[in-house]
């Protein structure tokens, strides 16, 4: 039952995370970009300030109608879009259009713009794995529950990873983890797990001792190397590493104030891939601490769904949208203070984007969505106990 004049069901806190976060964007993004706007925009400095909020705007649209739509009808939706994903990633390989070096966009028809295949396929992977979880709960332990499974992440995994290795492990640890609270069984986990890692170091190790230059068509295999290198010391540090620890140090504890970043005219990519830095020199220590709450606070207002939620559907569904959000955040912020190599991974909802923004949103809706089912189930059954001790009560009547 729907309360008389409440507009935004769900969790309050949430939707205050989601404002708290886009006001910051707006601002963030509108300093961060001027330098981009005056080499390429003929110095229109609104420019990528009016697109970002654009695209924000869009993307709280379908944010609250995706929060108005019951989520049990997102498993219906995700066993079809989730093969459409998987299409156009294959698509995005084939022909996609290239940006920053990397072949991970397809453009829209008619419209002038592009969109991450990738996004879309994340979305729609953790809907359907949480499907799946939700729907064999009573086999979920057998060895065919767990490959039936897998072997649809290995497919949507394999297909990022070539293009957006950063995105791809995001996703696949989100998925570990969801399948670790689905109940399927720590041997299985422990393997895959085990066998991702002992990859993962093969391929560090690798790229180490090969020469890739000169290499015209070697993908990001350069760029990778350059990245582990320049992390672990044996390489010159980027110079995005070097101006996002300038742009922290000298933001001292309460920054230089909204637009009084000096770094954003140094540093490559200060308005996605380093934004938290920028937030930092202009907001200082409080700012970035300020962000971390946000997502701390949606991590745990999550957790509270995931408890409260009686249906598995939800809890699976709540839990793998978050937890791939904020495990996004925080290696971002990472990468932005020095404690782990440069990933090419935004902060969600904050820097600046195109339908990424929209496909962020949408997350935000179905965990509202879902918060918002929790929301009517208490209230349906608070009515139905007060209607049940009404018609108990002895009747008077002759």
């Amino acid at each position: 039952m729907q309360q008389p004049g409440r507009i935004f069901r769900g969790d309050k806190y949430i939707w205050m995370v989601v404002a708290a976060l886009s006001l910051l964007g707006i601002l963030a993004v509108y300093s961060a970009s001027s330098s981009l706007a005056m080499n390429k925009k003929g110095g229109n400095t609104e420019f990528y300030f009016i697109r970002h909020t654009g695209f924000l705007i869009i993307g709280l649209f379908f944010m609250y109608f995706t929060h108005l739509l019951n989520y049990r009808y997102y498993a219906r939706i995700s066993q079809f879009m989730l093969w459409v994903s998987i299409a156009l990633l294959c698509v995005t390989l084939a022909i996609g259009s290239e940006v920053n070096n990397a072949t991970r966009v397809l453009p829209i028809p008619g419209l002038g713009i592009t969109f991450q295949t990738s996004d879309m396929a994340k979305l729609f992977l953790i809907m359907y794995i949480a499907r799946y979880m939700a729907r064999n709960q009573d086999h979920i332990e057998t060895p065919k529950a767990f490959w039936s499974i897998t072997g649809i992440i290995s497919i949507v995994v394999l297909l990022i990873a070539p293009e957006n290795l950063s995105t791809a492990l995001v996703l696949f640890s989100t998925c570990m983890l969801l399948l670790f609270i689905g109940r399927i069984h720590v041997k299985y986990l422990v393997m895959v797990f085990g066998s991702g890692l002992l990859l993962l170091t093969l391929t560090g190790f690798m790229l180490l001792n090969v020469d890739t230059e000169g290499w015209a068509s070697a993908g990001r295999i350069p760029t990778w190397k350059k990245r582990i290198e320049s992390f672990i010391g044996q390489g010159q540090e980027s110079d995005q590493a070097i101006q996002s620890k300038i742009a922290i140090s000298t933001g001292g504890f309460t920054g230089k104030g909204p637009g009084g970043s000096t770094q954003r005219n140094f540093l490559p990519h200060p308005y996605s891939d380093f934004i938290f830095a920028i937030i930092v020199e202009e907001y200082g220590l409080l700012g970035g601490l300020f962000v971390v709450s946000l997502f701390l606070t949606l991590l745990y207002r999550c957790l509270l769904i995931v408890v409260n939620t009686p249906r598995a559907y939800g809890a699976f569904l709540a839990f793998g949208l978050c937890i791939s959000m904020v495990i996004q955040a925080f290696i971002n912020m990472g990468v932005a203070v020095g404690l782990l190599p440069v990933t090419g991974l935004t902060l969600p909802l904050v820097s600046m984007g195109g339908t990424s923004l929209v496909f962020t949103s949408i997350a935000f809706g179905v965990i509202l969505s879902v918060s918002r089912g929790l929301e009517e189930e208490r209230q349906d059954k608070n009515t139905d106990q007060a209607t049940g001790k009404v018609e108990g009560a002895p009747s008077h009547a002759t």
